[in-house]
């Protein structure tokens, strides 16, 4: 178990201050982070959790986990009304190589969400159609409406990355897309949309186990791909296209963010908590709703009919 602590996100990096150190109830410690910060970088939210209990092999505790996880949950939900009500835009972009959590992060992000609102993007490889527009086209398309969040599993910098480490694309059209990358993000968010950048960066060991793990279980070899395999040999010709696209397109106006991913549990915490630092959402009121009687209008057995469809078999 470690000292209690506050996680304390702001637009610039996380910060994680020991509450028993500075001396401040929960309630005293935003004043605290304002004074200490300059205006702009301060805090829009701050979650607290009191015991950090971490299992024998050094990560996140589960009971830890899902506490801290319901609670940010909750708070994805007061975002997600937020969007509604005021029509808002934002894309998440989710980047990292194989096996860096991407898919754990997504399903931890969209479960208690409704899916009309946040919107999974995880395009196949273009068709012969798509591989003759603009090579933005086939994204732009699923780019949010107002209302909407849309979470992309890979964007665009798949062209920063697998199209150009597996020799998919050429040089001149992996140069030129770093080239206009920025603009393009520039044209994004100064059109009024949200744009943030995550990466997710795992580490050659537990990239390793990770892989190892799917081979023999059915429940995940779906995972495990013949791409993932060659990208498993070729990691430093990963590494430095990832190095490169960041130099490239890592921007005031689009800048990437990076979460070490070894700890999937933290990683996930540590990402959604820093959506919501990103956003200036504010919980909406909602009219309290009262259900009041059936109405008896047209009463009849109901169950009567029900009687003679058929029905699964119950196993359970």
């Amino acid at each position: 178990m470690e000292s209690s602590s506050a996680s304390v996100s702001t637009p610039d990096h996380k910060h994680v201050l020991d509450a028993h150190q500075i001396g401040f109830a929960a309630g005293e410690l935003i004043a605290h982070v304002k004074a200490q910060l300059a205006a702009y970088k301060a805090p829009r939210h701050i979650f607290v959790i009191e015991e950090l209990y971490r299992a024998p092999n050094g990560k996140l505790d589960r009971k830890t986990y899902e506490k801290a996880l319901r609670e940010l949950q909750e708070e994805l939900c007061y975002l997600q009304a937020w969007v509604k009500e005021k029509g808002e835009r934002i894309i998440i972009v989710l980047e990292g190589r194989d096996a860096a959590g991407k898919g754990g992060t997504i399903k931890a992000l969209t479960e208690r969400v409704s899916p009309r609102v946040f919107r999974v993007m995880a395009l196949p490889a273009p068709s012969d159609r798509e591989k003759t527009q603009m090579y933005m086209q086939r994204y732009i398309e699923r780019f949010p409406a107002a209302g909407e969040v849309v979470i992309f599993d890979r964007s665009w910098y798949n062209r920063a990355g697998v199209e150009y480490v597996m020799g998919f694309c050429s040089e001149e059209e992996h140069k030129r897309f770093l080239e206009l990358c920025p603009a393009v993000e520039r044209y994004i968010t100064e059109g009024g949309i949200r744009l943030l950048k995550i990466w997710l960066e795992v580490g050659q060991e537990e990239q390793e186990k990770r892989f190892k793990a799917r081979i023999d279980d059915p429940v995940r070899q779906w995972k495990l791909s013949p791409m993932d395999v060659e990208s498993f040999h070729r990691w430093y010709d990963y590494s430095r296209a990832r190095d490169t696209m960041f130099e490239y397109t890592d921007t005031q106006h689009a800048p990437w963010y990076v979460v070490e991913s070894n700890d999937k549990k933290k990683a996930r915490l540590n990402i959604i908590s820093h959506i919501l630092a990103h956003i200036p959402y504010k919980k909406v009121d909602h009219k309290k709703i009262k259900l009041g009687d059936r109405s008896m209008k047209g009463k009849y057995d109901d169950s009567e009919a029900m009687r003679r469809r058929r029905y699964v078999e119950s196993k359970f």
